[in-house]
């Protein structure tokens, strides 16, 4: 399976996913008719489930495999030292004290590395959703530990982009996108296919994240993107939701949704098309 055909099943499960969260009940055929609807929407045809099913569970497998074998790694290491350590101390022995000292800074690293692979959106650098939940929500009750202010941002036009260009071109798209977020210094999260959050402090005002990300916006639109047709503009549309502590996750980002697609009505009315 290629890496392209990967990528839109992805994005088509990520739809799929963020269509049925307000649902309260989800049967089976309920998932299988939204899932073919937006794999219609790209364009997709699900021929040889069976088979697909058979290559996505040997990718995820060998993923959660690495994973543990990195994380055993890693334990058995930090054992090793833990034992080097307390025979240093009983023996005063200062050369092995340095040697745990310089085996634990490694360690530290490579844990940081299996971190990052945990957290981060493989295509676009970005922080990814599990990385949201971990720092930012309850994981039992899904509201928010803190106060803050969200933005949920939607790209215009990304599936003409997809059906004209190529999946290869919207992939660079997204990383394009993804790059010009990370200008806010702000934390940027990829939450699924060509959606994307920005979560601000609470220090922050819904009007300072809306200049932050209109001026975002604004360099986009200034700039050109090459494709096979010529070129064309991207633009996004944004909504902003402040939230409190205890708020659910869920209900701040279908109000900033709402703002969100309100928004969408207004730049569309500027950028018609790419």
């Amino acid at each position: 399976m290629s890496d392209t055909n990967n990528e839109t099943l992805r994005i088509i499960s990520n739809e799929t996913k963020d269509s049925i969260d307000q649902l309260h009940i989800v049967t089976p055929s309920i998932y299988a008719s939204i899932f073919k609807e937006f794999a219609s929407n790209h364009n997709t045809e699900i021929d040889n489930e069976q088979n697909l099913s058979t290559d996505l569970l040997q990718i995820e497998s060998l993923t959660l495999t690495n994973l543990q074998v990195e994380v055993s790694k890693n334990v058995e290491s930090l054992s090793s030292s833990t034992v080097k350590a307390i025979g240093a101390i009983q023996d005063k022995d200062e050369l092995k004290l340095a040697e745990v000292l310089e085996e634990t800074k490694k360690l530290k690293a490579e844990i940081e590395q299996l971190k990052i692979s945990l957290y981060k959106d493989e295509l676009t650098n970005v922080n990814n959703r599990k990385w949201l939940h971990d720092n930012y929500v309850d994981h039992d009750t899904r509201k928010f530990q803190e106060a803050g202010v969200l933005a949920i941002i939607d790209l215009n036009y990304f599936k003409i982009v997809n059906d004209v260009h190529g999946h290869i071109l919207g992939d660079k798209v997204l990383i394009f996108i993804a790059d010009q977020l990370k200008k806010s210094e702000y934390d940027t999260i990829r939450y699924g296919g060509d959606e994307f959050l920005i979560v601000f402090p609470a220090d922050v005002s819904e009007s300072d994240a809306f200049m932050v990300l209109n001026d975002i916006r604004e360099s986009v639109l200034s700039k050109k993107i090459k494709g096979r047709t010529g070129s064309f503009t991207m633009s996004f549309s944004f909504g902003i939701e402040q939230y409190n502590k205890g708020d659910e996750l869920s209900s701040i980002i279908e109000r900033a949704d709402t703002k969100m697609y309100k928004d969408k009505i207004k730049i569309k009315e500027r950028v018609s098309s790419i």
